[in-house]
């Protein structure tokens, strides 16, 4: 029934499952970082996608870090995602957000309780490794919102003879100028619609990608919108569809330490771009009425202490999140939220203090801390929101008082 062959579509390139050692990672980000951070300007103003970023981190095998060493890739801990994650932000957070949906992607279907076949897990795996092949979820619709807030998706497969046809419109397709895998949050049309995830290949005929992404922050992102017409997929295409009542539980606590402690990673990671760029201003900074640098005033020395202690925070939440979930002993959804809710918080507290003490050098767009801050704000748009997060808190308070 479909167009496409998944053997036919993955490259076999001569590329090892982990090109950088161990010892290596770091100087090897802290390159990436640098290199990154020099294009990083010129893809916000444009609203470019940063196509040679993963040329990049692919050339080092880091595309596919999360992939399980089995299947050659570098089976990555959190800890060590974390670090990429964070060197990449600290350079281009576009390239890290699309980075971190990979990573996710990958982390979900490799974990022993994933419903999805062995081929088409085995397909995104081949193609991460041999290609850098990147991966996102396609969930937000014009109606319906984030489906993390409840309500049936508009996007519908319907059964045709041996296989699917699914229509619908995404909005906020991260990556979809480079994403080779889409996984696609739709229903049903059976008289008792489930619900799920289908796969669907980027080069199936039928998908329209409207570039209407005109956005504050993380403008290299490259999030349109996404409509599919009549797009024909076989039917073990439906890796994870299921009745809506099973869609009502929590989520998996392990998956939601991922994704908070990598969207914290992050976000934290715009911040320390910004805490960098505001040492090196203030030490340099000597105003003639001051006749010293910026950085000897007492008032001055007392903010950057603020966001010292903000920073330290943030690593430690951090750490101690990502040690939990490697420990296997991930904690509830609800504190992983409110890490998030904490950390993303004083990632916008820090950047807003960099503003403050740098004034209109701050606000220019010749220098990175504006765009710093329009970034870091997405922070606050990013599943769990923060009402969420909050709401979810108070109540689980009430029930232990209870």
């Amino acid at each position: 029934m479909s167009s496409y062959s998944l053997a036919g579509d993955i490259r076999r390139l001569p590329v090892p499952h982990l090109a950088v050692r161990p010892d290596q990672l770091e100087a090897v980000l802290h390159a990436l970082t640098q290199r990154f951070a020099d294009g990083a300007e010129r893809h916000d103003r444009d609203a470019s996608f940063p196509f040679g970023n993963f040329a990049e981190l692919q050339r080092h095998g880091l595309v596919a870090a999360v992939v399980p060493v089995a299947e050659g890739g570098g089976g990555a801990s959190l800890a060590s995602t974390r670090r990429i994650v964070s060197a990449v932000a600290r350079g281009e957070p576009s390239t890290a957000l699309v980075l971190t949906m990979t990573y996710l992607t990958h982390r979900g279907i490799s974990r022993a309780d994933s419903r999805w076949s062995p081929r088409l897990r085995d397909a995104l795996f081949e193609s991460a490794v041999a290609e850098g092949a990147l991966a996102n979820s396609l969930r937000v619709e014009p109606a319906l919102g984030s489906p993390a807030r409840g309500g049936l998706p508009d996007t519908v497969a319907r059964r045709v003879g041996d296989g699917w046809r699914l229509s619908g419109h995404k909005l906020y397709t991260t990556g979809i100028p480079a994403l080779r895998w889409l996984a696609v949050w739709a229903r049903t049309d059976e008289p008792e619609p489930r619900v799920g995830v289908f796969l669907v290949p980027r080069e199936a005929h039928g998908i329209r990608v409207i570039e209407s992404w005109d956005h504050l922050g993380l403008r290299a992102s490259g999030s349109h919108e996404v409509v599919f017409d009549q797009v024909e997929l076989p039917l073990d295409h439906a890796v994870d569809v299921r009745p809506t009542v099973e869609w009502g539980a929590a989520p998996d606590a392990d998956q939601y330490a991922w994704m908070i402690a990598l969207l914290g990673a992050l976000y934290d990671g715009i911040a320390r771009a910004a805490h960098a760029w505001l040492l090196r201003f203030l030490s340099e900074r000597a105003p003639g009425s001051l006749g010293a640098p910026l950085c000897s005033v007492p008032r001055v020395q007392q903010a950057v202490g603020e966001i010292e202690a903000l920073l330290w925070a943030n690593d430690a939440l951090l750490t101690g999140l990502v040690q939990a979930t490697d420990a296997g002993t991930p904690p509830s959804a609800t504190e992983s939220g409110l890490v998030k809710y904490t950390l993303t918080g004083n990632a916008i507290r820090v950047v807003d203090l960099a503003l403050q003490l740098c004034g209109n050098h701050g606000l220019s767009r010749r220098n990175p801390l504006e765009r710093h801050h329009r970034d870091v704000l997405c922070s606050r748009i990013h599943t769990p929101q923060n009402d969420s997060i909050l709401i979810g808190a108070g109540r689980l308070a009430f029930e232990r008082a209870a």
